[in-house]
This record gives C-alpha cells, structure tokens and sequence, in this order.
C-alpha cells in the first residue's frame, strides 16, 4: 500500500507481511516527513490527529484500511 492509500501525502510504497507490520513502516515514515516539517505530510498528520480525536472513527478507519491490506494479493 502507498502512504496515500494510508492518509498520507506521498506515493512511497509499503509492503510487509502483516497490518501491524505496515502500521510500524509508516509510522516511521510519519516521523521522518514530522522531522522534516514535510507540508503535505504535515497536513496529513494534523487530519490523523484529529481523526485520533474520535475513537469510534478511528477505529472505523483502521478496520478499513486492515481489510484493504488483507485484500491486497499476496506478491
């Protein structure tokens, strides 16, 4: 999946095994573009927040983006 595909701002692609394996990748990217002060992921990650905000629509989005993944073909 691509960090777009995540909520994000860019097209750098993610492929890992597991959800959890994909939520630690781009989490990591988050914190590189945060450090970065990057403008789009900034704008990215303020949407996220507020998202984080609302449990029960974080919860919702996140159970989204698990089936998405576990749609996805195996490479």
């Amino acid at each position: 999946m691509t960090c777009k595909e995540l909520g994000g701002a860019c097209d750098t692609a993610f492929n890992a095994e597991t959800f959890v394996e994909l939520q630690e990748m781009v989490k990591s990217h988050g914190a590189e573009m945060f450090l970065k002060q990057d403008a789009e992921h900034m704008l990215a990650i303020q949407k996220m927040i507020s998202m984080m905000s609302n449990p029960e629509e974080m919860n919702q989005w996140m159970e989204q983006k698990k089936a998405e993944f576990e749609a996805l073909p195996d490479a």
